[in-house]
C-alpha cells in the first residue's frame, strides 16, 4: 500500500508511525477524560499511556520475534535483533504488547498504590480505539495483516483489495480480504459499547473483562480469515490466546455481575 505517506524535508512520514501516535494522543486523550471523570490527577495517565505505548512495541517486537522463529521462518534467533528487523514498523504483534503494557501498568500502578482494575477499566475503551487507529496503519504499511485470496467473482470480491505497492507477498491483480480494516471497523463498535457501559458498572474490573471478551472474539473471528500459520487443531497462536482472554474475560465478567447485583440491592449504598 503507502508505507511512506508523504515527507518533510529530510524527514520520511510513515503511515504507521503516523497512525501509531495518533493511536497514543487519542488513547491518552480519552484516557485522561476518564481519570478527570472519577477524580484522579491527569499527569498520572499520561505517565500510564506513555507505559502501553513502549510495552506495547517492544512486547510486540518481542512476540513476533517468538512466534516467527517457532512457527515463520526457522531462522537463527539471532538474527531477528538486527536493526532492520529490531526498528522495522512490521513484525509487531498486539498479544505481545498487550501483555508487557498490562505488566508495566501493574507495576506502575502497584508503586503508586492506585488502583490496578479501575485503572484497566478507564483504558478499556481507549485501548480499543487506539487498537482500531493502529490496524488503519497496519493496512496503509501493507506490513503482511491480510487475509486470504477471495476468489475471481466471489460475493465477497467487491470488498476485497489489492497490495501492489506494499510488503504484502501477493501477485498483482490478486485481490484479497483487507483483514486490518474489518478490524478497524469492529474496534470502532467495540469502542462505542465500552464507553456507553463505562458509567453502568461500580466493581472494579468490570469494563475490562468485558473488553476481554470482546476484544477477544474479535480477533478470534479475524483470524479465520487472515493469513497466519496454524499451531494446533487448525487454530493459530493468536485464536488460542483470544480463547483464554474470551474465557478469562467471562469468568471474571460473571463474578462481577454478581458483585454489581450486591451493589444495587445493598441497602447501605442505597440509602
Amino acid at each position: 500500500m503507502y508505507p511512506k505517506l508523504f515527507q518533510i524535508g529530510p524527514l520520511p512520514v510513515y503511515s504507521y508511525g503516523l497512525m501509531l501516535s495518533i493511536a497514543f494522543l487519542v488513547g491518552n486523550w480519552l484516557f485522561g477524560k476518564e481519570l478527570k471523570r472519577k477524580g484522579y490527577d491527569e499527569n498520572t495517565g499520561f505517565i500510564i499511556t506513555f507505559l502501553a505505548l513502549i510495552g506495547g512495541i517492544v512486547g510486540a517486537k518481542l512476540f513476533y520475534i517468538i512466534e516467527d522463529w517457532n512457527f515463520g521462518t526457522g531462522q537463527a534467533l539471532m538474527t531477528y535483533f538486527s536493526k532492520d528487523i529490531l526498528f522495522s514498523s512490521s513484525g509487531l504483534t498486539f498479544f505481545g504488547g498487550l501483555v508487557l503494557s498490562i505488566l508495566l501498568i501493574i507495576i506502575y500502578c502497584r508503586a503508586k498504590k492506585i488502583s490496578v482494575l479501575e485503572t484497566f477499566d478507564m483504558m478499556a475503551p481507549a485501548a480499543i480505539l487506539g487498537y482500531g487507529i493502529a490496524r488503519i496503519g497496519c493496512h496503509l504499511a501493507g506490513d503482511g495483516d491480510y487475509g486470504i485470496i477471495i476468489p475471481e467473482g466471489s460475493f465477497w470480491s467487491f470488498i476485497g483489495m489489492g497490495y501492489p505497492n506494499g510488503t504484502v507477498p501477493t501477485a498483482r491483480g490478486v485481490i484479497v480480504h483487507p483483514t486490518p480494516l474489518y478490524e478497524a471497523a469492529a474496534s470502532l463498535l467495540i469502542f462505542f459499547y465500552l464507553w456507553s457501559k463505562r458509567t453502568k458498572f461500580h466493581v472494579p474490573g468490570t469494563l475490562f473483562f468485558l473488553y476481554l471478551i470482546l476484544a477477544g472474539i474479535e480477533r478470534f473471528l479475524v483470524e479465520m480469515i487472515r493469513v497466519n500459520p496454524k499451531v494446533i487443531f487448525n487454530l493459530s497462536q493468536a485464536q488460542l490466546i483470544s480463547i483464554v482472554m474470551i474465557i478469562c474475560g467471562v469468568f471474571f465478567f460473571m463474578r462481577n455481575k454478581e458483585k454489581e447485583k450486591q451493589f444495587k440491592t445493598s441497602p447501605t449504598i442505597n440509602e
